[in-house]
């Protein structure tokens, strides 16, 4: 593959913006949709084609990569009416990026295959930042053939493209990865909160916990975020609620009870009811009991 090999990209989000970015940096002809035009219209003013629906983008398209919210975007981008997937070349190559459910994955790998269209899943690690400079980490499941085939593509939006297995891996381990990073970030904003209802000097409580034990990246990230307020989104909450719904029915199809995930959902939702949803997952903070 070359850099002359035309791309499709289908969602324009916090992610999306910054994966289109970097494949214009890298010269591939590339066509934007996005249900928000004018989030495309400002691609367009760098050298993309807009595309007024996924049907247009993808009808010439030699790769389609997808980079969406849930499973019902994803469905809509793909299968439903003017979708993706029906105006695809024969031999061409779908790459979905968002975070979804293995039970859609599967139905979309049916839908690609009747198609004769190859599926790749690669749903993504990273936030907004890793997404604009090029370093999201990607977690694979395709045919070894088919990632070799794309992985110009994927090299100028990615630091490291993980290859899991097959169709279906990528959606598990994305969930397994985001049901302990939603876990943390309860039980962060909850500690946090605890702290904040003591005689404890905050930043050195902080300090001592973020190289002890219980200290990661994401515990940093929180603290910083959490203490100061300042909620610029990197994840956006609600993604965050709807991330814990299906690792929660994930597993369950697994045979595993996810038995820390139903509070932390809750808080969730309860911080979405409180009006934080578009504000970055930290924001979950603001609906802890007690937090000062």
């Amino acid at each position: 593959m070359e850099t002359n090999m035309k791309i499709a990209l289908l969602g324009l989000g916090t992610m999306g913006h910054g994966m289109a970015v970097n494949l214009l940096k890298a010269g591939f002809p590339l066509t934007v949709y996005n249900r928000t035009r004018a989030k495309a219209e400002a691609l367009g003013a760098q050298g993309a084609a807009v595309a007024e629906t996924p049907a247009a983008a993808a009808s010439t398209a030699d790769v389609v990569l997808a980079m969406l919210s849930d499973d019902d975007a994803s469905r809509e981008a793909w299968t439903g009416k003017d979708g993706a997937l029906a105006a695809m070349k024969s031999g061409a190559i779908a790459i979905e990026c968002s975070t979804l459910s293995p039970a859609w994955i599967a139905e979309l790998a049916a839908a690609a295959h009747k198609r004769g269209v190859r599926l790749v899943e690669a749903p993504v690690t990273g936030s907004r930042l890793q997404a604009e400079g090029g370093q999201l980490t990607m977690l694979v499941g395709a045919e070894k053939e088919t990632l070799a085939e794309v992985s110009p593509v994927l090299r100028p939006i990615s630091k490291e493209v993980v290859h899991l297995g097959p169709i279906g891996c990528g959606a598990q381990l994305k969930l397994i990865n985001n049901f302990l990073c939603g876990v943390q970030v309860a039980s962060f904003a909850e500690a946090l909160a605890w702290i904040e209802r003591t005689d404890l000097n905050r930043d050195a409580a902080l300090a001592f916990l973020k190289k002890g034990a219980p200290g990661s990246g994401i515990l940093s990230a929180m603290a910083d975020r959490m203490t100061e307020r300042k909620y610029e989104v990197n994840f956006l909450l609600r993604l965050m609620a709807k991330d814990m719904r299906y690792a929660k029915a994930a597993a369950a199809q697994r045979g595993v009870q996810l038995t820390t995930e139903e509070p932390v959902e809750r808080l969730f939702e309860k911080a979405q009811r409180q009006g934080q949803g578009e504000k970055d997952m930290s924001a979950v903070a603001e609906a802890v009991e007690g937090r000062a």
